[in-house]
């Protein structure tokens, strides 16, 4: 519904382009309308008066129900046996009972113009899902994922319970430990001992840690270890596995590594071995694809700018070597630059940023 400002404004302009030569269908095409709204606009009163639909006098329809009937829908809607049920169950209710009022949308209609649409029951009403915040890692020891993974053992039905603490903005593991068991107190000590490692207590901002909606990583003593080293604990939304998405990736490369045994671990101790010969590859020797084929510790120490720079001088050197090997430009070694977690709308983290280049979720 236009309103008769816009609509004056709206036939002024089309006018003025009419009178200039433009075609009168094409200029209300332009403007978004019609040409026949414009013709109904100045054959009646609608450039003087506006839309009449809002101040209409409409007759009440003949099957209306009466004020009576009105409220004797209302006061049955609020017997006490009513009071916690919704008129979908009404109505069938007052039907076994050889009684008709009226429908169910009219039952509804009469709650909601008396301001009775609240949730009815103890029940709480249906909240929406507010979607994940945007953690935003410009550097390391900003944001933190974390999770446990199951190791299998050869016995069957046994497990080994293995922890990785990942740094969302170096995908370097920055903290693990495998256990036999899934218990609080393995995480809260995992969580200790890598904040004492990385040194957060002398930072000003620490990091943000986030999770899934394990019992585990949410329970009493883990949260307050969080709350002891100034660390923000952040979940993800239940029944969304993409909330955490970087740890689970972690966790696909370990066990797709030819070292894994593919028949389970004899033991813990096994399993631990395991655990540090994979750390240990990953952080120092793997090149993630994720970061430009640098490895997550030497993005963690601050290398991957200058290796990066001299790779990109490399190719500029082989280029002028051998100009007709080349069709365009050299692989782009550009370093990646801040990396988002659970990303929202992308004006959102561009606003935050300033402009950054924002790295999208990777393998």
């Amino acid at each position: 519904m236009i309103g008769l400002e816009d609509r004056q404004a709206l036939a002024r302009e089309i006018d003025v382009a009419h009178a200039a030569g433009a075609r009168l269908k094409l200029a209300c095409a332009t403007a978004g309308i019609e040409i026949r709204t414009l013709q109904r606009w100045k054959l009646g009163a609608g450039l003087v008066s506006g839309d009449g639909r809002p101040q209409a006098v409409r007759p009440v329809p003949g099957h209306a129900l009466s004020e009576a009937e009105r409220a004797r829908v209302l006061a049955v809607a609020n017997e006490p046996r009513f009071a916690a049920v919704p008129p979908a169950r009404i109505v069938p209710m007052l039907a076994d009972e050889g009684i008709y009022l009226a429908s169910e949308s009219t039952f509804s209609r009469m709650l909601r113009e008396h301001g009775q649409t609240a949730h009815r029951g103890r029940a709480k009403a249906p909240k929406a899902v507010r979607p994940p915040t945007t953690h935003i890692a410009t550097e390391a020891r900003q944001v933190w994922c974390w999770d446990m993974t199951y190791l299998p053992a050869q016995v069957m039905g046994r497990w080994f319970h293995l922890y990785l603490i990942l740094d969302l903005y170096s995908r370097k593991i920055v903290g693990w430990e495998a256990h036999d068991s899934d218990h609080a107190d393995h995480a809260a000590h995992l969580v200790r001992r890598t904040a004492l490692a990385e040194g957060i207590a002398a930072m000003g901002t620490k990091p943000v840690l986030h999770g899934d909606n394990g019992s585990t990583l949410k329970a009493t003593t883990v949260l307050a270890m969080l709350n002891w080293l100034g660390v923000k604990p952040s979940y993800s939304r239940p029944r969304v596995s993409d909330d955490n998405a970087y740890a689970e990736s972690l966790f696909r490369t370990a066990k797709y590594r030819p070292e894994f045994p593919a028949k389970g671990f004899v033991d813990l101790e096994q399993a631990r071995t395991w655990a540090a010969d994979f750390v240990r590859w990953y952080n120092f020797d793997h090149r993630h694809s994720g970061i430009r084929y640098v490895s997550p510790a030497q993005r963690h120490a601050g290398d991957d700018h200058a290796i990066l720079a001299a790779r990109h001088d490399l190719y500029l050197k082989a280029r002028e070597r051998n100009p007709a090997r080349w069709s365009g430009d050299t692989r782009n070694w550009t370093p990646i630059g801040a990396v988002t977690l659970n990303p929202e709308r992308d004006s959102i983290i561009k606003t935050h940023l300033a402009g950054d280049h924002i790295q999208t979720l990777a393998a």
